[in-house]
């Protein structure tokens, strides 16, 4: 059985190789010998600033199928001098990941999580890079049935395409799911290698046709806001317009908020709602929780 998948070989492969060809011999305390054929360092010299054989890093850097110990590759960091997220991604690509690498969850601040809940009753959600729903509130809880399910963390992108009550609550479930999945593989181009990566797409590409055959086709889509039309349970279908923020110190964790295009909210009832209109959640409304009237215009 193979060490590492080939794929993640030749990512490996190439980031040392990249790497290894912004050195000088001079920046490294080797002589120069004049011209060469190719920029950076040999292989030879590089496998003698780690002190480990050339043979075995050039087989290294060519994907061959052999597991580097974390010495090893520490080692080649500091010749390579590799900062440390440079590390931590040599680490994670030759399958050392660092230790929160391998954890389910992002950590998210208490001020950060506690937002959608400020939110309630527009239907709001904080998800991390894999799409873990990391704190949501209520209304969206009551949006996506089958999001927060016991004993299992929730994760947006395997609701899609995993949750069959998925394809009822998404009208337009296959460009909107065809859509989430050009994100998530956006985003997985920064992370090659890492294990909640790699775990969360190939439970898609085994539980979802649809994921397997669409992740072939390499496409790539920024997280964005904009508009999904959806099946709410007391509702109906409503047509939502959903706002994407990042938050700043972490850009791969995002607040999305979805506020219904018809002007209010499932909690008002069909016969007391007020004229279509823009509606302000009740965290941003006055403190008695009405909202600011708006004046008459003169006549």
């Amino acid at each position: 059985m193979p060490a590492h998948p080939p794929e993640q070989r030749r990512q490996l492969g190439a980031f040392l190789r990249s790497r290894r060809e912004r050195l000088t011999p001079e920046e490294c305390g080797l002589p120069s010998t004049g011209r060469r054929r190719t920029p950076g360092l040999r292989r030879e010299e590089l496998a003698l600033l780690a002190g480990i054989s050339a043979t075995w890093y050039t087989y290294l850097e060519q994907g061959r199928d052999i597991r580097a110990s974390e010495q090893v590759l520490t080692a080649l960091a500091v010749a390579l001098r590799l900062d440390r997220h440079e590390r931590d991604h040599l680490l994670g690509l030759a399958g050392h990941p660092r230790a929160d690498a391998t954890g389910e969850r992002e950590p998210l601040t208490a001020a950060a999580a506690a937002v959608p809940l400020l939110l309630q009753p527009a239907p709001a959600y904080v998800i991390g890079g894999t799409y873990d729903v990391l704190s949501h509130n209520a209304a969206a809880e009551e949006l996506f049935p089958g999001l927060v399910r016991e004993g299992r963390p929730a994760n947006f992108v395997r609701w899609v395409f995993l949750e069959p009550v998925a394809r009822d609550v998404v009208v337009d479930w296959e460009p909107e799911a065809r859509g989430l999945l050009a994100r998530l593989r956006t985003l997985a181009a920064r992370h090659p290698g890492e294990p909640r990566w790699t775990r969360l797409i190939e439970e898609l590409r085994e539980g979802s046709p649809q994921a397997r055959a669409w992740w072939s086709r390499y496409e790539v889509q920024p997280r964005h806001s904009g508009r999904k039309r959806l099946r709410h349970p007391a509702r109906g279908q409503v047509t939502y317009a959903y706002t994407a923020f990042h938050l700043a110190e972490q850009p791969e964790q995002t607040l999305v908020v979805y506020v219904p295009e018809d002007g209010h909210g499932p909690e008002d009832d069909a016969t007391t709602a007020p004229p279509p209109g823009p509606r302000l959640p009740q965290a941003l409304a006055t403190p008695t929780g009405q909202e600011t009237p708006v004046p008459p215009r003169p006549q």
